[in-house]
């Protein structure tokens, strides 16, 4: 079932690319041109959610045409903006930009910060983080920056202690005092809700809590604060597209007050603007 699930992953993204090339190839993507539609790539909640809303209420009186492409992994939003079949993307932090760019020689940069979704720890199992067991299994995200990330928010809340000044690289290999050995499941960010059955308890990214019906500021057991937090999701595009005209159109539509009305009716603190 695990390999048939798999295969099934392998064929959607295949089929996301070659659609995310088509829209290359007909010259709506990679183009400077003020009136070509701009092709973004999003992840579906709430990046994709709050992409429509500009589309259908702000982008016409704008006159800008946006073509939204929406995907459910961290790695084919960027690749595309590498490769030119799209010209933008929402979905990442700058950490995870940073990262990824050093990872995989892209030269993709940020446009501006746009909103924070609070990574959260989230169970089926228990109603209060202090009421884990000795000995519980914990999800975590295993792309660097949101482990850390995750490592982070449960030393802050006193569940383990890192080696000092590793900050947002910590791994598990990092955790100097863990008085409830607890035990550490490392799994793509996507995959941590729909395992939590299986788990004590998961440290889950905002979006894929939304995805999964989890409300962070009812469902989670801790939360992290927006206060100082350097992790707001970000428009990015490839470097040397920062001044098409559309791109900077886009920018200033989401950082609009009705933007940030409609991110703060709709979500209600699962979601926080970051402008």
């Amino acid at each position: 079932m695990r390999n048939a699930l798999k295969f099934t992953s392998v064929l959607a993204t295949a089929g996301i690319a070659l659609s995310l090339a088509a829209c290359g190839s007909s010259g709506s993507s990679g183009s400077s041109d003020p009136n070509a539609p701009l092709t973004v790539v999003a992840s579906p909640t709430p990046h994709g959610q709050i992409l429509k809303y500009v589309k259908d209420n702000l982008a016409d009186k704008a006159g800008l045409k946006l073509n939204i492409k929406e995907v459910t992994d961290y790695v084919t939003p960027n690749t595309a903006v590498q490769d030119g079949s799209a010209d933008a993307n929402y979905f990442q932090h700058v950490p995870y930009l940073e990262d990824f760019n050093k990872k995989h020689g892209t030269q993709i940069v940020s446009v501006e910060p746009v909103h924070l979704e609070p990574l959260g720890v989230y169970s089926k199992k228990t109603k209060a983080i202090g009421e884990l067991k000795d000995g519980a299994t914990v999800g975590l995200p295993n792309d660097a920056t949101n482990e850390g990330r995750a490592l982070k928010l449960l030393a802050d809340n006193n569940l383990i202690t890192l080696k000092a000044g590793v900050g947002t690289a910590a791994t598990p290999a990092d955790v100097t005092g863990n008085p409830k050995n607890l035990k550490w499941k490392e799994l793509e960010a996507a995959q941590l809700p729909r395992s939590i059955d299986d788990l004590d308890a998961a440290v889950i990214n905002g979006n894929y809590a939304l995805d999964a019906g989890l409300k962070p500021n009812g469902d989670s057991l801790l939360l992290e604060k927006a206060e100082g937090n350097p992790y707001a999701n970000i428009l990015a595009v490839k470097q040397g597209k920062e001044n098409d005209p559309r791109v900077k159109k886009l920018a200033e539509l989401l950082h609009s007050p009705e933007v940030k009305k409609y991110i703060e009716d709709n979500f209600k603190g699962s979601v926080i603007p970051a402008f």
